[in-house]
């Protein structure tokens, strides 16, 4: 890849279930520990479902009180990610006008509007926009670029981050700060989406709930949280000496129309995403170390992204993680964990195993990390998120070169 081309993550940040820190996430998953515990709600008798839930998430020091009441618990998440991956990169160090913010959320400020239906009050609106985490991110940090958030469900984080890559690669931004957001532990969200017969349900024990590509998955286990990482041009990366984690090298997306909720059930779409992105990358599909799944634990994705990979790749052919087993799945955060996740495969050269996978679902002819995390041969790594509406998108990361 030329140099102008080559585009470097310098800064990682996130609040998950499964920890406050690229390194603390990065233990909870090789150990591997599910962070899925049981959420209760009264709602005629007890509502109960596992979920994965940021424990003890505190904004102070990071917003002031009066910031605190005027954002959502998403937005909230989001900035505290997204500052941290900003310290993280030793601060943005690119003019105020060549700073841009890119965001993902597939449900924005839901917390809000169920708190405010009917009794709005005057911070209803901010508080519930989409784009309210752009915001709090570019004041705090002279973004003066170009600002964007995108909604494409649980693709939105992952499109978030690839969409920043093409900014610096078309030179209207220097160093973006991306990724994505959602906090949907609410009664609304969970009992529609047990409705829809999605959330996994009839487990004594809620860590073990999340079982993606396993015989007896039942469903995906909702979370929430945010991740965000800082991008920058390679060449002022280097000039600067700054840290650097990973080079994104390739990105695709494609739309899959086959349906409302249900991908193509041979994977077409995604196979076209993954496709796209080795393109992107420059790479073959034989040089792929790693792929880290989407892997939600429902039986219609599981199987339309294992019959993708294995076309793709051969039966087989590539290590899979499916990381969602311990972290539960955070809609449109989602894709922005999962790419700092691969970010730490690259850096680390080793990835972390699959939590609950006691029996491999025979159609799924993947070969599924399990037990304990495996060394990685050298070679690009590959996250892929798929959404609601037939989004998709795929990143790859690699090291970064000379």
């Amino acid at each position: 890849m030329s140099e102008h081309r080559q585009v470097v993550v310098t800064g990682l940040g996130v609040r998950s279930a499964a920890g406050g820190t690229p390194d603390a996430v990065w233990r909870t998953l090789l150990a591997p520990r599910p962070t899925a515990a049981w959420r209760a709600f009264d709602e005629q008798g007890a509502v109960v479902d596992a979920a994965c839930e940021v424990p003890g998430f505190d904004p102070a020091g990071y917003l002031t009180p009066k910031q605190t009441a005027r954002a959502d618990r998403s937005a909230q998440l989001a900035f505290c990610a997204a500052t941290d991956a900003v310290r993280d990169a030793g601060g943005l160090a690119a003019a105020p006008a060549r700073r841009a913010v890119v965001t993902g959320t597939a449900r924005g400020g839901v917390s809000t509007l169920e708190d405010g239906l009917g009794r709005p009050n005057a911070l209803f609106m901010p508080q519930m926009m989409h784009n309210a985490a752009a915001f709090w991110i570019a004041s705090e940090h002279g973004v003066a670029g170009p600002g964007l958030t995108l909604s494409t469900a649980c693709a939105s984080g992952a499109h978030a981050v690839g969409e920043g890559m093409q900014m610096i690669r078309a030179g209207s931004a220097d160093v973006v700060v991306a990724g994505g957001h959602d906090a949907s532990l609410t009664l609304t969200t969970l009992l529609a989406f047990r409705r829809a017969r999605a959330l996994a349900t009839g487990f004594d024990d809620p860590a073990a709930a999340s079982r993606p590509f396993d015989a007896q998955r039942r469903g995906f286990v909702l979370a929430e949280g945010a991740a965000f990482v800082v991008l920058e041009r390679a060449e002022a990366a280097r000039a600067r000496g700054a840290r650097v984690y990973a080079a994104l090298t390739g990105y695709g997306r494609t739309c899959d129309t086959h349906h409302l909720t249900a991908p193509h059930p041979d994977g077409a779409g995604a196979r076209a995403c993954m496709d796209m992105a080795l393109a992107d990358a420059r790479v073959a599909a034989r040089d792929i170390a790693h792929v880290n799944a989407h892997g939600t634990g429902t039986e219609l994705n599981d199987l339309a992204e294992a019959r993708a990979i294995s076309a793709l790749f051969g039966p087989g052919a590539v290590p899979v993680t499916a990381s969602k087993a311990v972290t539960g799945h955070a809609l449109g955060a989602a894709g922005a964990l999962e790419a700092v996740i691969a970010v730490l495969c690259v850096a680390e050269g080793l990835a972390p195993p699959t939590a609950n996978l006691a029996r491999l679902d025979p159609r799924c002819t993947l070969d599924v990390i399990t037990g304990e995390p495996r060394k990685l041969a050298a070679g690009p790594v590959v996250t892929n998120s798929f959404g609601f509406g037939g989004h998709n998108a795929c990143l790859v990361l690699d090291t970064a070169g000379p």
